[in-house]
């Protein structure tokens, strides 16, 4: 009579640790996806925190900021907390004002380091005195 033994064979095992290595790379790939995606919030939110106390500053000083303007205390500033280099509190991006005139400006956020991996639609957002967004609201990177 044959006796059969009990146990996971080699082939077994093999099929196993394939199966966890798919699963693996599919899930590393969306996870990083997924940081990309939720690291653009550290651009739009401080693009809107700009167009606000722009709005302000315009109500008090009858003009736009210029990027000099950029860190300066209300009244005299906006105030946005930015460091030295316009770099964001995240460290994803880069704001950068530029006004015109004192009717117009355009608030740009840049990518950098890691962030620049987006898509690259999704690597450069502004918004204007009249609310236009850059990129579309239909590419989806504002959302």
């Amino acid at each position: 009579a044959m006796r059969r033994e009990r146990g996971v064979t080699l082939i077994e095992l093999m099929i196993v640790v394939v199966v966890l290595a798919i699963l693996g790379s599919l899930s590393v790939s969306s996870y990083r996806r997924y940081l990309l995606r939720s690291n653009r919030t550290d651009a739009t939110a401080m693009l809107l925190r700009v167009q606000v106390a722009q709005e302000k500053f315009f109500l008090q000083n009858n003009g736009y900021a210029d990027g000099d303007q950029l860190t300066d205390a209300p009244p005299a500033g906006l105030g946005i907390g930015v460091d030295a280099d316009g770099v964001t509190p995240g460290g994803f991006y880069t704001i950068a004002l530029e006004a015109a005139d004192a009717t117009h400006y355009t608030a740009t956020a840049t990518a950098r380091e890691g962030q620049t991996q987006d898509k690259a639609d999704c690597q450069t957002f502004s918004i204007n005195e009249q609310g236009t967004r850059t990129p579309a609201e239909s590419s989806g990177c504002w959302r």
